[in-house]
């Protein structure tokens, strides 16, 4: 790293080229604060680091991931966080607002993620120790007052009233939105209309993700 303990560079494809091999250095921790799940917005610098972290099924190695709740903004997002949690990821959503992207590598290296540029984002990578050890004492502290993803999705749970179970119930066992209507003894436009409602409700954008949302909020079918 050229000994230089702090240093700027410009989009994804620099920092990779210029910091790559730090992710590949990872041996015990791999700490991530986020406002979003957007700052790795290339599909191949995410493959490229991936790769790099050789440690993530070394014993011993753990991954911790802070996010602000409008990483949960859609389901593709959540399924995203459920992945990654299944592969043996701490999890947690913070009620506090976050900065940009900032990752820790076993407490001796720190990437700032920065603001667009016409060149792509701006990264400040350092191994300066103060540093390191400052900010990473600061993201600690927002970690221990944050919940994991579980508690914040139950605590999120929307409040249904019986139509909305019985809505979706129907939904569940596959019936046609005229039996639906029939069994809920409701107009085919009520129930339809009671769909869309139950749908803003789950923040789903179709009828498969309602019922994904349902599942993941442990809610009754």
């Amino acid at each position: 790293m050229r000994n230089e303990q702090v240093f700027s560079v410009h989009g994804d494809a620099e920092l990779m080229a210029r910091a790559g091999h730090l992710f590949e250095s990872a041996r015990t921790e791999f700490l991530c604060v986020a406002r979003d799940l957007n700052t790795w917005s290339q599909p191949e610098v995410r493959a490229a680091i991936v790769s790099r972290m050789r440690a993530l099924d070394s014993p011993g190695f753990t991954i911790h991931k802070l996010l602000s709740p409008t990483a949960l903004a859609d389901e593709e997002a959540r399924a995203h966080l459920r992945l990654v949690r299944s592969k043996g990821a701490l999890v947690r959503i913070s009620g506090s607002p976050l900065p940009h992207e900032t990752i820790c590598i076993d407490r001796r290296v720190m990437i700032l993620a920065g603001r667009e540029t016409p060149s792509g984002r701006e990264y400040t990578v350092t191994t300066s120790p103060i540093l390191v050890d400052g900010v990473h004492s600061l993201l600690w502290a927002l970690w221990d007052n944050s919940v994991d993803l579980d508690t914040y999705l139950l605590a999120d749970v929307p409040d249904l009233d019986a139509d909305g179970h019985l809505i979706l119930r129907a939904l569940g066992s596959g019936l046609t939105d005229e039996s639906a209507a029939k069994r809920l003894g409701v107009s085919l436009r009520t129930y339809r209309r009671r769909v869309a409602d139950l749908m803003a409700k789950l923040e789903a954008g179709s009828r498969f993700q309602a019922g994904l949302r349902a599942g993941e909020l442990g809610l009754p079918r």
